[in-house]
């Protein structure tokens, strides 16, 4: 793994991780974001904070995972802003219509994380699949940047340009079973390659046939209504979300091919998924992703002996 700054037409590039669990590892971020500022010897020189995303349990337009974040969100907006790190809020819920726009603790969400980042000079963001939202969204708070969500399970290569050529997203998640479509991925612009958002760590059965399914049910599910679970179609379901499984999947992206192959390609954003697993494997996640192997220990040692912070 390269340990210098990777150099793309006289450009440094810096690998830009979006990491899990905006309000659902408010604790977790508590202790890691000192670790981050104050020992960057510990960390890869060539990869650096994104955004934190994540929803509020109850979240109205939430999507992709059920949300069970319960931090404070004047808490979590300060700590973002104490540390410079733009946050980004994930309403992704593919079911928004015009009644659902006036709910009044998303549009609270808005206006504070809009002027959080106006106070603390970051951007934030908003990863969104309703057009219906976007529009809104665009509107009233003028603020934020759009990241096109991998809910809308983008497999088909023509379809996933056709949405990075759409100017109003910043950037785009493609379905993690393009991340090996090297050859095709190459073939992009420079201006398309800055907008691509690989998801890295993703569990799910690479053969899924009902992903779409799978994260429409949660929408149905922060929209309040009633309705069954997804039964999941994977031949391990039983198993849950394991990062040893993660790093067998054909899809998955390591550290060392980031820092060697896609970031001398021109893709410099990464997103980390995780937000409804418990704060010690998305710390592992981290380590994993960020942390030079001879410093993960302190790292662990610092968090771990903080009697405070409940990792399971």
């Amino acid at each position: 793994m390269k340990e210098l700054y990777i150099d793309c037409d006289g450009t440094r590039l810096h690998a830009k991780y979006h990491l899990p669990g905006l309000f659902e590892f408010y604790e977790l971020y508590r202790r890691f974001l000192p670790l981050y500022r104050e020992h960057r010897e510990y960390f890869f020189d060539w990869c650096e904070i994104g955004s934190i995303y994540g929803a509020p349990q109850d979240c109205l337009w939430g999507g992709g995972r059920v949300g069970f974040g319960d931090a404070d969100p004047e808490e979590v907006a300060a700590l973002m802003r104490e540390y410079g790190i733009p946050s980004r809020l994930t309403f992704s819920n593919s079911l928004i219509t015009e009644e659902h726009l006036s709910d009044g603790k998303c549009n609270a969400l808005c206006r504070l994380f809009e002027r959080n980042g106006a106070e603390s000079g970051v951007e934030n963001g908003v990863i969104i699949y309703s057009d219906t939202l976007l529009g809104y969204i665009k509107k009233h708070y003028p603020g934020f940047y759009f990241v096109s969500s991998t809910t809308k399970v983008l497999t088909d290569y023509q379809q996933f340009k056709a949405e990075l050529d759409r100017g109003e997203f910043r950037y785009v998640v493609p379905d993690f079973r393009l991340n090996r479509e090297i050859r095709k991925l190459n073939s992009l612009t420079d201006a398309q390659k800055r907008k691509v958002e690989f998801l890295c760590n993703e569990c799910c059965w690479f053969d899924c046939y009902d992903r779409k399914n799978c994260y429409e049910n949660v929408s149905r599910k922060s929209l309040g209504e009633d309705c069954e679970d997804h039964v999941c179609v994977s031949p391990t379901a039983e198993r849950g979300y394991r990062f040893s499984d993660a790093m067998k999947n054909p899809g998955y992206i390591g550290p060392g091919e980031i820092a060697d192959m896609y970031l001398p390609m021109g893709f410099e954003h990464y997103k980390i998924e995780g937000r409804s697993l418990g704060s010690a494997v998305v710390l592992e996640i981290l380590l994993h992703y960020m942390t030079r192997p001879e410093h993960r220990l302190k790292v662990r040692e610092e968090i771990y002996l903080d009697s405070m912070l409940d990792l399971f």
